[in-house]
């Protein structure tokens, strides 16, 4: 097995210096092309339900800040809410932009007053793979949130959504669609690792068919029928976890 592990590294490093070239060219091709899309408007925290009481942090990148929408109601976390809601007093906050790293997710953390969660929902990794992230700076990321919602916010139940295959964004070329698969990829490996031993901790991963009335007019993005999805994963895993 190591053996094998060995030679698929190898073989995707060369492959890699290989295609470079390639890759750089449709990475401007990307920028210059691809649709940039406002986020929604709508409220980014409300109080929405009649049941027990529950209150909810989302936090994360453009995907959870609802782009692909129009307004917060059709996103990931309006959605979700009002799901909540049927059972739940869901005191709830969107906190995500479009952009936002791992990196950037520690930063959030740290400046967010200190206060309890009961379920916090994270969508992050779509940016660290476009901004070349490094393996080991991504796991102790991981770490980091991990440890800020363990120790900050009371250890809160945690759902990590997975990183998408990026594979699939019909905007990005072969071979960069390819070569981004397999990051977002090998970043799914490293979360599952980082969270093995954490058993407030899940991870979404809720397979689209990619098929166009799934996917948001850039290519890129969920559309609302993909944020339904998304939000009654979300709800049906907060139903077991309550």
């Amino acid at each position: 097995m190591k053996l094998k592990s060995k030679f698929t590294q190898a073989f995707y490093y060369a492959v890699t210096v290989l295609i470079t070239p390639i890759m750089l060219i449709q990475v401007i091709w990307v920028k210059l092309t691809v649709l940039r899309l406002p986020e929604p408007s709508g409220n980014r925290s409300g109080l929405c339900g009649d049941g027990v009481k529950l209150k909810l942090l989302i936090i994360g990148d453009s995907a959870a800040a609802g782009v692909g929408v129009d307004e917060q109601k059709d996103a990931l976390a309006g959605q979700l809410t009002v799901t909540l809601a049927a059972k739940y007093e869901v005191n709830w906050c969107l906190i995500a932009n479009t952009g936002f790293t791992s990196s950037d997710i520690i930063k959030e953390l740290t400046v967010l007053r200190e206060q309890t969660f009961d379920y916090v929902l994270v969508s992050v990794g779509v940016n660290d793979v476009t901004h070349l992230t490094r393996s080991d700076h991504w796991s102790t990321n991981i770490k980091t949130i991990i440890e800020l919602l363990d120790t900050k916010f009371k250890a809160p139940n945690v759902l990590l959504t997975s990183v998408p295959p990026m594979q699939q964004f019909t905007a990005i070329p072969a071979p960069l669609r390819w070569w981004v698969g397999l990051r977002a990829k090998r970043l799914n490996e490293l979360m599952t690792s980082a969270t093995k031993d954490k058993n407030h901790y899940s991870i979404l991963t809720f397979d689209l068919p990619f098929k166009p009335a799934f996917i948001a007019k850039d290519g890129i993005h969920p559309s609302k029928l993909a944020y339904n999805l998304w939000a009654n994963q979300a709800a049906t895993k907060i139903d077991k976890l309550s």
